[in-house]
C-alpha cells in the first residue's frame, strides 16, 4: 500500500479510502443492501491488513448505525491511533449551524467509541447558516481536540473558495480535503471545483470512482440487491447511460490492453488525475483486492486521452 499526506496537514492517509455507506442497520430504510455487524468487520479487518488505514463513514449512514459498526470494528481489530477516522455532519436537523455541529460531533464520537476523529467532513454546503458560523463552530472542535483536521464535501467552486476565504481571513482552520462527486463518466468539477482545491492544495478524496459499479462492467445493470435497489445511483447515472456506455466499453479495451480489470483501469485514471484517495465501497472483500491492484497499473497519456474523449457535459449531480 502506498500512502500520501492529506493536503497540508500532517494526516497520512492510504491511497484508498474504505467507504462505509455499505455498512449499517437495513432496518434504518436509507439502503436495503447493507451489512450486518459481523460482515461489516470482515470488510473493515481485510482493508486493514491491505494496508488501507483510511476509513469514511457519516453520522446519517444508516441513521448512526454505519458509525456503530465501524467503532466496534475499530476498537476489535487496530490501535486507535493507526487509523484514520473520518465521519460527517450536514444531513441533520440545523445543518451546519453551531448548535448543529456541536451536536452532532457528540453523536458521532459517542457511536464511533472514541473521543476525537482525524477527519471532520461538512458533507455539503449549506445556504441557510453564515459561512462565518461554520466555519468558527468547525474550528472550535479543532482547538478543542474533538478534531484533527477538516474536510469538505461535494459543493460549487465558488462556495468552497468562499469557505476557505474565510477561514484564511479569521485565522481558522482550512479545509484539507475534498470529497466531491468524480469519475470517467462524471467529470463537472474538472470546471471550477478541482481546480480550486489544487490552488489551496486540498486533497481529493472522490466518491463513487466507479460510478456505483458502472465502470466495473460491461453490463450497465446487475442482478445484486445494491443494483436492484440503489436510487440514488440509478438518479446520478441512468439519465446518460445511452452516451455513458461508450465511455465504459473503451474502459474495457484498456483493461483488455494491459490485461487487468476495468476496476483497476477506472482507478488508475482517478491517480493520473492527481486524485489522492478515492472512496471504495465494499460489500465483498474481493473487490478491496481488486482495487488495490489499480496501484500497480501506469496509464499513458494516450490512453487517457483516449478514455476522456468521448465525455459530454451532464447536468449538476452531488452539490446542492
Amino acid at each position: 500500500m502506498d500512502y500520501i499526506k492529506l493536503g497540508n496537514s500532517d494526516i497520512e492517509v492510504s491511497r484508498f479510502c474504505l467507504g462505509c455507506m455499505s455498512f449499517g442497520d437495513p432496518a434504518s430504510k436509507m439502503h436495503d443492501w447493507t451489512l450486518n455487524p459481523e460482515q461489516s468487520e470482515t470488510i473493515i479487518k481485510h482493508a486493514l491488513d491491505l494496508g488501507i488505514n483510511f476509513i469514511d463513514t457519516a453520522n446519517t449512514y444508516s441513521s448512526g448505525t454505519s458509525e456503530e459498526y465501524v467503532g466496534r470494528a475499530i476498537k476489535r481489530n487496530i490501535a486507535r491511533d493507526k487509523v484514520i477516522l473520518a465521519t460527517k455532519v450536514y444531513f441533520n436537523e440545523g445543518h451546519l449551524s453551531k448548535t448543529a455541529i456541536e451536536r452532532e460531533i457528540e453523536g458521532s464520537l459517542r457511536r464511533l467509541g472514541t473521543d476525537y476523529v482525524d477527519l471532520y467532513i461538512i458533507h455539503r454546503f449549506d445556504y441557510s447558516t453564515p459561512i462565518e458560523e461554520t466555519m468558527a463552530a468547525l474550528h472550535h472542535l479543532v482547538q478543542s481536540g474533538k478534531v484533527r483536521a477538516l474536510g469538505a464535501s461535494a459543493m460549487y467552486g465558488y462556495q468552497f473558495y468562499n469557505m476557505q476565504l474565510v477561514a484564511k481571513q479569521n485565522g481558522w482552520t482550512p479545509f484539507v480535503s475534498m470529497q466531491n462527486h468524480y469519475n470517467l463518466l462524471y467529470r463537472e468539477d474538472e470546471r471550477e471545483l478541482i481546480p480550486v482545491c489544487k490552488q489551496f492544495n486540498v486533497s481529493l478524496t472522490p466518491y463513487s470512482p466507479l460510478a456505483a459499479g458502472r465502470l466495473s462492467r460491461l453490463e450497465w445493470q446487475t442482478n445484486t440487491l445494491r443494483s436492484k435497489t440503489d436510487k440514488t445511483a440509478v438518479a446520478k447515472y441512468d439519465s446518460t447511460q445511452q452516451i455513458d456506455m461508450n465511455i465504459v466499453k473503451r474502459v474495457n479495451e484498456i483493461a483488455q490492453k494491459y490485461a487487468v480489470t476495468m476496476t483497476q483501469v477506472a482507478l488508475a485514471w482517478q491517480f493520473a488525475k492527481g486524485v489522492a484517495s478515492p472512496i471504495i465501497g465494499a460489500t465483498k472483500t474481493l473487490y478491496l483486492d481488486d482495487a488495490v491492484g489499480a496501484l500497480k497499473l501506469s496509464l499513458t497519456k494516450d490512453d487517457i486521452a483516449y478514455l476522456e474523449e468521448l465525455y459530454l457535459p451532464h447536468r449538476i449531480v452531488g452539490a446542492l
